[in-house]
């Protein structure tokens, strides 16, 4: 795919194309956000209310709320325990695939990156399904690299098959897809799909996705409305923290989840926050202007302002502040990582996306969460 002849924002042949102004409503929304213009009395105004408007979100994701921090964490974990109690969901997500077709300059797996590549075998995912389900862990989250080629929709589907003799709750992070192939999916058993629209920024967005189907910004935009009309259960948002203005990208995504969630109010709505990583051939890819302090101000504005919604926390965090915001905020943590093709059992078929910063294992996080006087949920969804 040629740089100078894709235009990033338009549809190419045989992409679903929803008939919404969704996407321009909220990204004329963020071009106008200017955090510059909030006072700490705005931060004062909107953390006295139950429920934030747009413009109280707008506050608190701005640097004045920074002095606020340690109020925002107090409300933050009221409001986690009114709606989530004291449970914490356990999970572990599993690579089966790392060939990609897109040049994302951010990304381990990106074509261009001389990694070694791999993908699962039928065989060898259900022997991973055992190993991660011998550690009691009942919900997964399944990637792949971004290649239709390689790891075919046929394919995907089949892993989630497997999946769902092991799991009560199935994840996919994998490549957008049209609605009749969540269809797909979903009837093979996923349950919650996972995009991130990386940054909102169409410029950055553009110079960041040099070639590939996730070159195509409303594509993947739209990517969550698909899979939700696919009859997909929950779906996640989230940009990458890093790439752009983290204030910026965080208000968006959380505008774009909020609009999604407007729409369709029966969705099981969700946010993760990611920071940029080092990945093999570029150790200094960092998000070194999001610091844990931005990044907890960041996921504690969700929270006040969706406080339904889950909110997921990396591996990519060191171990000490996953502690630290669990139960204050996130609702979901993932144990036993591996971010290798495989892993889970004696060996990897294929490097890493990104370098992980926690280690531990399921037994681990679950002593950490008891500790904490919280309860380490694995089934969270029965079907009856």
């Amino acid at each position: 795919m040629n740089r100078e002849k894709v235009n990033h924002m338009e549809y190419l042949e045989g992409m679903d194309v929803i008939e919404s102004n969704m996407m321009e409503e909220v990204l004329s929304i963020v071009n106008e956000y200017d955090y510059s213009k909030y006072t700490s009395k705005d931060v004062e105004r909107a953390l006295e209310k139950e429920r934030l408007s747009i413009d109280d979100f707008a506050a608190i994701l701005s640097p004045q709320a920074m002095p606020y921090i340690e109020k925002m964490a107090r409300l933050a974990t009221l409001r986690t325990r009114k709606f989530f109690g004291n449970s914490v969901t356990m999970f572990t997500p599993l690579y089966i695939a790392n060939y990609c077709e897109n040049h994302c300059v951010y990304c381990g797996f990106n074509c261009k990156n001389k990694i070694h590549r791999g993908m699962l075998t039928l065989e060898e995912i259900d022997q991973e399904f055992k190993n991660i389900a011998s550690t009691g862990l009942k919900e997964i989250l399944l990637l792949t690299g971004e290649s239709r080629s390689t790891s075919s929709v046929e394919y995907i589907g089949e892993a989630v098959k497997l999946a769902s003799k092991y799991f009560s709750t199935v994840g996919i992070e994998v490549y957008p897809v049209n609605i009749d192939e969540y269809v797909h999916l979903h009837n093979c058993g996923a349950d919650f799909v996972s995009v991130y629209q990386e940054t909102y920024n169409t410029d950055k967005y553009e110079q960041v996705h040099l070639s590939g189907a996730k070159r195509i910004f409303p594509y993947r935009f739209y990517a969550q409305e698909r899979a939700l009309l696919g009859g997909m259960r929950g779906v996640s948002f989230g940009a990458l923290l890093g790439i752009d203005d983290f204030r910026k990208d965080a208000f968006a995504a959380g505008l774009h989840a909020y609009s999604v969630q407007k729409k369709y109010p029966y969705a099981e709505v969700s946010f993760s926050c990611p920071r940029l990583r080092p990945y093999i051939n570029n150790e200094e890819n960092n998000a070194k202007d999001v610091h844990e302090t931005q990044l907890l101000q960041v996921m504690l504005a969700y929270r006040l302002f969706m406080p339904f919604a889950g909110i997921t926390i990396s591996t990519r965090e060191r171990a000490g502040f996953r502690n630290n915001v669990v139960g204050m905020v996130a609702t979901k943590i993932s144990a036993g990582v591996k971010v290798s093709v495989g892993g889970h059992g004696e060996d990897q078929k294929g490097d890493e996306q990104f370098e992980i910063s926690d280690p531990r294992n399921v037994s681990e996080v679950h002593n950490m969460i008891l500790d904490k006087g919280l309860q380490p949920v694995y089934r969270d969804y029965i079907y009856v």
